[in-house]
């Protein structure tokens, strides 16, 4: 949705650079084939699984992923925000932490992290939003923003009295945990945005791309990749965007392999609940930590348009992975792994 639906193709933005650069890291690339292949092909089973699933259940479902691996590989790391901080978990507010996905993903796409963050002794849990990964409900159906966030919301309100967790929102999973913020502001310590809206008060998460998309009428209008399940006369409730821009836009520096994972898994996108304008307290979503991480090789949300979420909303930390696309779950997943370590160690 950001930078106006266009990508440039991975091919054109290395150099001379850039085949030294693939020399240099294929020793340690052929290092990692064997777990990594063994990683990817029990996380396609587990998406082809999931399909299964959704066929044969009715109801809403939320589900956690466990981990794939207990191993720890070597990838990479790049982190503007200094040295990984030690890990210690003694006198944690919590370990839980909730893992929210962007549009059109699941739970599915957090199956790096929760790895990453078991082997750290943490509880980390992902959730299918209505409509999402193995949930069965027909996107098109979705229509407030109360009803997309429902299994989180019903997550948080079946949580003991006296616990508390880490809300950790993808992309437009921003605004669902925004939402919760609002709601369940005394069960949260922390709330991280990857990458993700982070709305003021009375704003869509539509608002935050709509300076590259043009104005939400005309994008409505003229979009190719909206759905009209109710029919042409009616509003659009679904949006589907081509598998290539998908490919660019979001996993312009992800493994192949976690692109197709992504390809048999992701799921259409709610329309309702991207044009929903949230209405946040400063008592309630107010109250609670929160910290942006900004993704610096982001296609489909840009630099500049981070730097505006966090100029006009400023969190209580901003961290940075250089390298990154969209999805920093599949492209720097270590990385990822480090800053919500630190955050979660923050007192």
């Amino acid at each position: 949705m950001g930078n106006g639906l266009t990508c440039i193709p991975k091919d054109e933005r290395g150099g001379v650079g850039s085949r030294s650069k693939r020399t240099s890291n294929s020793r340690s690339q052929r290092k990692m084939v064997s777990e990594e292949e063994l990683l990817h092909r029990q996380a396609l089973a587990m998406a082809i699984q999931q399909h299964q699933l959704s066929q044969r259940f009715n109801g809403s479902m939320s589900r956690r992923i466990g981990s794939a691996s207990s191993r720890r590989w070597d990838l990479p790391d790049s982190i503007t925000n200094g040295k990984q901080v030690p890990v210690s978990l003694e006198n944690l507010e919590t370990k839980k932490i909730v893992l929210v996905h962007g549009e059109g993903f699941g739970a599915w796409c957090w199956y790096k992290t929760i790895s990453l963050l078991e082997e750290a002794g943490l509880h980390p849990v992902a959730l299918d939003l209505t409509g999402s990964g193995i949930d069965h409900t027909d996107t098109n159906s979705i229509t407030t923003l109360a009803d997309y966030a429902k299994p989180l919301i019903n997550y948080l309100q079946d949580l003991p009295e006296n616990d508390k967790v880490i809300l950790v929102g993808h992309s437009c999973g921003g605004a669902s945990i925004s939402y919760a913020l609002e709601r369940f502001s005394k069960k949260i310590t922390k709330a991280v945005f990857l990458s993700a809206t982070m709305v003021l008060d009375g704003q869509r998460p539509f608002d935050v791309f709509s300076g590259e998309l043009a104005s939400a009428d005309v994008f409505l209008q003229e979009s190719q990749f909206l759905v009209y399940s109710n029919g042409r006369d009616k509003a659009p409730t679904g949006l589907v965007l081509d598998k290539q821009q998908i490919k660019c836009l979001y996993f312009n520096q992800s493994p192949s392999k976690d692109i197709s994972l992504a390809a048999v898994s992701m799921r259409p996108i709610p329309l309702a609940p991207i044009m929903e304008k949230l209405s946040l307290t400063p008592e309630n979503y107010g109250s609670v930590r929160r910290y942006f991480i900004q993704t610096l090789g982001d296609y489909m949300l840009s630099a500049d348009i981070q730097e505006k979420l966090v100029r006009e909303n400023p969190p209580h930390g901003v961290y940075k992975i250089k390298g990154s696309d969209h999805c920093p779950f599949f492209s720097k997943p270590q990385s990822l792994n480090k800053i919500l370590l630190e955050i979660a160690q923050l007192s």
